[in-house]
């Protein structure tokens, strides 16, 4: 029985999103802005990286192909053979979101079919009584911040009054989402936990997403850095997803970096943690090599988006993406005959963009395996195609959502 993998480069879209202008991102393109940056000379950074975007991998499994056939144009600076050594398309998200929770709940077979709560760009952007309950619930003097901000920025600005007063940091951001900062010696790991499964209940009732464990280390400003040690706390899914119906059939679901989080651990047999897209990738050639015929792992590498998307650092992310496709290799060689390798994104996050949250656009979809169809499997009306696609090839029969694309 064949394996199947599941890898999302967190927020690596490819534009094209017919309904972009709906979420403010008409025009918004994460590859191909990045591509037409370097192209230019505005990617390089002394140490780091120089010239065009090179991912040579990548472009031979077709993700040049993908992005011309989203948004009509291939990425500056890509080159083509004839055709591609996988199967490639372009996919469309019908949720409405542009987050981490929706786009992987949809490829995993539950596309949403109502919104998220979201709170205002107010401040304070939380009710009253939220912030009251969260005070009386935690035993705490008080809150810091309670507004919309950038999650480095807010430790930044508010981590020495917060190790001063063990007042934690509570922020928001254009997704659904409530994010606690605290000192993992100062405030304490386990108490940070603890305040984030409280909250959790809290902001049931508004129909919010998830609410995020945001731990961090250093005695001040200059040394401030964000751990491995976050934590989601996420809504389930309200139906079913692949995960589900894999553990149902006495599968093994390796869930590396925030999956397990994501679905509320559910539809999980084995997590695996790692720090960083170097740390992800040894994670999952492990998870590969431990994963028996008819398992499947799953894994998001975050490194794009929380570090250099939201940060809108077109060098930072460039050099990331070169990184990864340098070790594409690695995951590639761990393929026995009949496996499947899916490479895909959960949305975008153009870091040429206004602003610095997540934008609306298709993602692409490379369908790698030894004997698997190559050249192009058309434009997917929703990231649920992908789910459809692993649930075929691992023998599960068709879920409600999704069409296969082999």
């Amino acid at each position: 029985m064949a394996r199947a993998f599941l890898f999302v480069l967190d927020s690596v879209g490819i534009g094209g999103a017919e309904d972009a202008h709906e979420f403010g991102d008409e025009g918004s393109n994460t590859i191909g802005h990045i591509a037409s940056v370097c192209a230019s000379g505005g990617g390089d950074q002394d140490g780091l990286r120089n010239g065009p975007l090179k991912l040579p991998n990548l472009e031979k499994y077709g993700l040049g192909f993908a992005a011309e056939l989203a948004c009509g144009s291939a990425p500056t600076g890509f080159t083509f053979s004839e055709t591609a050594e996988a199967g490639w398309a372009a996919a469309k998200e019908v949720s409405r979101g542009k987050d981490t929770i929706t786009g992987h709940w949809e490829m995993a077979g539950v596309p949403l079919d109502k919104d998220w709560g979201y709170f205002p760009k107010t401040v304070p952007a939380f009710p009253d009584d939220l912030i009251d309950a969260i005070i009386k619930g935690g035993e705490l003097p008080g809150l810091l911040a309670c507004k919309h901000a950038s999650g480095t920025g807010v430790i930044d600005d508010y981590g020495d009054e917060h190790i001063q007063s063990g007042k934690p940091i509570v922020y928001t951001s254009t997704d659904s989402v409530l994010q606690i900062a605290a000192h993992e010696d100062f405030f304490g790991l386990e108490r940070l936990y603890k305040l984030c499964a409280l909250t959790r209940k809290l902001v049931d009732p508004l129909n919010i997403g998830r609410v995020i464990a945001r731990p961090f280390l250093g005695k001040s400003r200059d040394s401030f850095e964000r751990t491995a040690n976050r934590r989601d706390y996420s809504v389930p899914p309200p139906q079913p997803t692949l995960l589900d119906r894999l553990e149902d059939d006495d599968r093994s679901i390796f869930a590396v970096g925030k999956i397990a989080d994501i679905f509320a651990h559910r539809g999980v047999t084995d997590v695996r943690k790692a720090n960083g897209n170097d740390a992800m990738t040894d994670a999952t050639l492990q998870a590969m090599d431990d994963a028996s015929d008819g398992d499947f792992v799953f894994t998001n590498f975050v490194d794009f988006d929380q570090l250099y998307g939201h940060r809108r650092d077109v060098p930072g992310y460039a050099n990331c993406l070169e990184e990864f496709d340098k070790r594409l290799p690695e995951l590639l060689a761990k393929l026995r005959d009949g496996d499947m390798m899916i490479i895909t994104a959960d949305h975008g996050n153009d870091p040429t963009w206004t602003g610095t949250e997540h934008t609306r656009e298709q993602v692409p979809v490379l369908v790698i395996g030894p004997s698997l169809p190559t050249g192009n499997l058309g434009q997917r009306d929703t990231f649920a195609d992908i789910g459809a696609t692993v649930a075929k090839h691992l023998g599960l029969s068709s879920g409600p959502h999704g069409t296969s694309l082999i």
